[in-house]
């Protein structure tokens, strides 16, 4: 009897102490979550940038620049912030960069809420911490035979072939961000 008393023992806290690692991979899973939305959120704010820039570039000159994914301005630090908000996290850092020859965005997040009490000490205060990188991708290349201060022409992955009157744009179906550009989480 004094064994089996012993063993449910030893079990039980087991049992607990699985449960706390349970709960802080929970808050783990959701802090990488919050990451990766904001992330997202950020590129997502500058392909619209580079997009509207792009179409402003045909009638004004410089379009070619901005196909490139190279001439954007912002950070998306308003829409990084809101995605961390909406996923129960504070944005503690965004870095705006280059992975491999794209604008990359690396979003740290902190969750607001804590792993909770449990049989260890310190988890009542403790927060999840998550980083991630997402990434612009610009999908479109421009044709070999363009002038570009004469006419707009590329080629774009899963979208085709695209040209414009930059004297008229108007005459037809402008490319929308996701034609132009790609965002994903970076590997």
């Amino acid at each position: 009897m004094p064994l089996y008393i012993w063993l449910v023992t030893v079990l039980l806290f087991v049992a607990f102490v699985f449960f706390v690692f349970a709960k802080g991979t929970v808050a783990r899973n959701g802090a990488q979550s919050a990451a990766d939305a904001a992330a997202l959120a950020a590129a997502q704010e500058v392909r619209d940038e580079l997009t509207d820039g792009f179409l402003d570039g045909v009638e004004s000159g410089g379009w070619e620049n901005w196909l490139g994914g190279d001439e954007f301005l912002g950070d998306g630090r308003a829409a990084a912030t809101d995605l961390a908000a909406a996923n129960e996290s504070t944005l503690t850092g965004l870095d705006v960069g280059s992975l491999n020859g794209k604008p990359s965005f690396e979003a740290r997040v902190e969750t607001d809420y804590t792993v909770g009490e449990s049989l260890i000490p310190g988890t009542e205060n403790t927060r999840a911490k998550a980083g991630a990188t997402a990434v612009i991708e610009p999908r479109c290349t421009i044709d070999l035979d363009v002038d570009p201060s004469k006419e707009v022409k590329f080629t774009c992955d899963g979208s085709g072939d695209w040209e414009i009157d930059p004297k008229d744009p108007g005459d037809v179906e402008l490319p929308e961000a996701k034609d132009l550009f790609a965002v994903h989480l970076a590997d």
